[in-house]
């Protein structure tokens, strides 16, 4: 019984350890977030699966040059065999018949074949894999340009999000000493009922704004941790503030950059080289080929291996295969191989130019947000220095409560204007990063 009791207090303890230890909060910067994310989250590491599988298709293109090595074993179970029938030399004797059986009951074999000259078809295939994996592996680099973006935009936006709380609380806040010195002022006679009555709607009010700011802060913190693969009920702290940082991008040199370094133009370079292979396919059809076999091969009629119980034989090959018309299938293969040329070269140049349209869109949001951003600063100063200043009027009876009132929500919407303005800030530095194929260097 006793024993009982101490092995329950132990388990007891054990799994409060573990809910102590899984409750433990995970402080995250942006740079922890960004490797977090590039670690765990289930889209980007599917996307590194590819290579994987790419690598595997070089492995079998390379295996075409190796020599086929294959074995065979054969028992057969039913056979009918050949009967000769000889007619008697002696007049009224039945014929004679005679049973020849040429089949053997087990055979074995092993066979072996080596390609000598393909028309450069194991070359060009395994040219194809190798292109296709260096293709691949930008596809991951493109999955991980993307994975650090939204793990940038989801951090910014929760770090918004408090901001956001942060104003609504600090409007709370100047609203109940708007509302307190409302008070005072009603009981000595210097405000009133319908001042008194305002600030308390003013007040109430509030409460819905504050109630969603929270809950948007509780949705964007899920939000982060469904893009970093975290489990959604891990308690984090998120360590971080918006800030401004001053950024002159110069208009070509991003053009250039993103050119030289985003993965999709880069892949589309390995696509045109895998058509190349494609079209030397196509032409290696018209082009013989040579390789050569051989066999060794032995039987018997009983599974037994008593001397002179097997006979063998073994065969050496050399094959020629020459193309002399296949119904004009190589020159169907040809057209559509330069045909899927001409469009990834067309697809391409599509691409440079889209690329170079988000690059500039880029740059012009930047410079707006950064615009934006600067005039909500000045908006922001003037608006709480008028709040200042009206509620000293309110005081001294210069002004009234709508007044007040006003000031109030003018200063909180400034707020809310410079915290939205810095975040599209940030936000469009990211995404010009992106534009440009940069900003994952950090995180190789």
């Amino acid at each position: 019984m006793q024993k009982g009791k101490i092995l329950f207090v132990f388990i007891l303890l054990l799994s409060l350890i573990q809910m102590l230890f899984a409750q433990e909060k995970i402080t995250l910067t942006l740079d922890k977030s960004v490797r977090l994310a590039l670690t765990q989250n289930p889209y980007h590491l599917a996307t590194e699966e590819r290579v994987d599988a790419a690598s595997s298709k070089v492995r079998e293109a390379t295996a075409g040059f190796l020599p086929s090595i294959n074995a065979q074993g054969q028992r057969t179970l039913l056979e009918k065999s050949m009967i000769l029938e000889f007619p008697s030399f002696i007049p009224g004797e039945p014929s004679q018949e005679v049973e020849l059986d040429f089949t053997r009951d087990y055979q074995f074999s092993m066979s072996l074949s080596l390609p000598l000259y393909t028309g450069g078809r194991l070359t060009s295939s395994y040219k194809q894999a190798k292109y296709n994996l260096e293709s691949t592996k930008e596809a991951v680099r493109q999955s991980k340009h993307l994975t650090v973006f939204n793990t940038k935009r989801a951090f910014f936006g929760h770090l918004l999000a408090r901001e956001f709380v942060s104003v609504a609380e600090e409007a709370v806040r100047v609203a109940e000493e708007n509302l307190e010195n409302v008070k005072n002022m009603y009981e000595v006679g210097m405000a009133s009922k319908m001042d008194l009555l305002r600030s308390e709607v003013r007040l109430t009010n509030m409460q819905p704004e504050i109630i969603a700011a929270k809950n948007n802060l509780r949705i964007s913190e899920l939000n982060l941790k469904m893009v970093l693969g975290m489990d959604l009920s891990q308690s984090v702290q998120i360590d971080g503030t918006l800030s401004y940082e001053p950024y002159e991008p110069d208009l070509e040199e991003c053009i250039a950059s993103a050119l030289a370094h985003r993965p999709e133009v880069r892949q589309f370079e390995f696509q045109r080289k895998m058509a190349g292979e494609t079209l030397k396919l196509s032409r290696a059809g018209y082009l013989p080929t040579l390789a050569v076999s051989g066999s060794y091969s032995f039987w018997s009629d009983k599974l037994n291996f008593q001397k002179d119980t097997w006979s063998s034989f073994y065969a050496v090959n050399l094959i020629l295969n020459v193309p002399i018309f296949n119904g004009l299938k190589e020159s169907a293969q040809i057209a559509q191989s330069k045909a899927m040329i001409r469009e990834i070269a067309l697809n391409q140049k599509a691409l440079q130019d889209a690329v170079e349209l988000e690059v500039r869109q880029a740059v012009l949001l930047l410079k707006e947000a950064k615009e934006t951003l600067l005039s909500q600063e000045k908006n922001t100063e003037q608006a709480k220095e008028s709040l200042r200043i009206t509620q000293l009027n309110f005081s001294e009876g210069m002004a009234t409560t709508l007044d007040v009132i006003s000031a109030e929500a003018a200063y909180s919407q400034a707020r809310v204007n410079y915290s939205q303005a810095l975040y599209n800030y940030v936000v469009a530095v990211a995404d010009l990063d992106r534009a440009m194929g940069v900003g994952h260097e950090n995180y190789d």
